[in-house]
């Protein structure tokens, strides 16, 4: 039985969180904590706080119970996944704070370590990937599975990131052996877009650009676009991917404003050469060599230079 484990039977009353505007491998990863801890400890007590995320995840076990207002409550154990530093876990931090234990599972290059006990596991594709490493596997359900196994999917891009190991693989094969819907999982929660989700895609497009002779391309739309088509951050689901896998293209930059006025969310993707975590932790986020993000505030022209020029160090152009 190794240390996570053991925190979590010395609780009894556990709350779980995530990042802040939760993807796959967040709500994934959350989720599956939360339905191993019902398979295998049904006495014991599990909250988890996120906020909104697509509706495509609904179907796992226990999303439909996830909290997305804060409440008066202390917890034994604060589980805290996916998230490179605790500001990432927005308002509900304070969970981490008033907790008697607290641990941390992530995968994040960026993540410096923090928590009572810190499970930072860089080799692994996902958290969920990172999650099934310090689970009992023989203990693992068909539910818990479906969530890790979504989480994977959606960190991986559905196998073909370059974090995809051949540890990678073979987790998801025992995934499937418990009975995991691949193919509903991979195209109704991956593939599948809404309507407004082609719009905005479709208006990300329209606006890109490249730069230095095709290397780099940018996209960004302000929050005027957002209001006009009564759309949310929900709705950007795969620009940047979209963006990377232009011809040519060796890094990716996506920037939008929103809620926040003057506040921009950036999306940063390569292939090879450059180190996009690096770029994000200068601007204050983080995340992962070929991926990661940041936010930042001010003027949408002076952000994408400051970026821009970042990358063109890397690529020594």
């Amino acid at each position: 039985m190794n240390d996570f484990i053991k925190e979590i039977e010395k609780a009894e009353e556990i709350v779980v969180l995530g990042h802040m505007r939760p993807d796959g491998d967040c709500v994934g990863s959350c989720l599956g904590v939360y339905n191993y801890v019902l398979d295998n400890y049904p006495d014991k007590r599990i909250d988890i706080y996120l906020d909104d995320f697509k509706q495509d995840f609904m179907f796992l076990r226990g999303a439909d119970r996830i909290l997305h207002e804060k409440q008066d409550k202390t917890y034994d154990l604060c589980i805290s996944l996916d998230s490179g530093d605790l500001q990432r876990h927005g308002e509900f931090v304070s969970y981490f704070h008033s907790a008697g234990r607290t641990v941390c599972v992530d995968h994040h290059v960026s993540n410096v370590g923090y928590g009572d006990v810190c499970f930072l596991k860089t080799e692994c594709s996902a958290t969920a990937e990172a999650l099934f490493t310090l689970f009992e596997a023989e203990r693992i359900g068909t539910e818990c599975a479906e969530c890790l196994y979504l989480g994977i999917v959606h960190d991986t891009g559905v196998f073909k990131y370059s974090n995809t190991t051949r540890q990678t693989m073979e987790i998801t094969g025992q995934l499937i052996d418990k009975g995991v819907r691949s193919g509903f999982i991979i195209d109704g929660t991956f593939y599948k877009k809404t309507f407004r989700q082609n719009k905005m895609l479709a208006k990300a497009l329209d606006a890109a650009f490249l730069m230095f002779d095709g290397r780099v391309i940018i996209s960004c739309l302000t929050k005027d676009v957002f209001d006009e088509n009564h759309a949310t951050n929900l709705d950007t689901d795969g620009v940047v991917e979209a963006l990377r896998i232009t011809d040519g293209v060796e890094c990716a930059l996506w920037m939008y404003e929103y809620p926040k006025p003057g506040t921009f969310k950036c999306s940063l993707r390569s292939n090879e050469q450059v180190n996009v975590n690096l770029i994000a932790c200068a601007l204050g986020g983080g995340g992962h060599v070929r991926a990661a993000g940041c936010e930042v505030e001010g003027d949408k022209d002076t952000i994408m230079l400051k970026i821009t020029e970042m990358i063109r160090e890397q690529l020594a152009i």
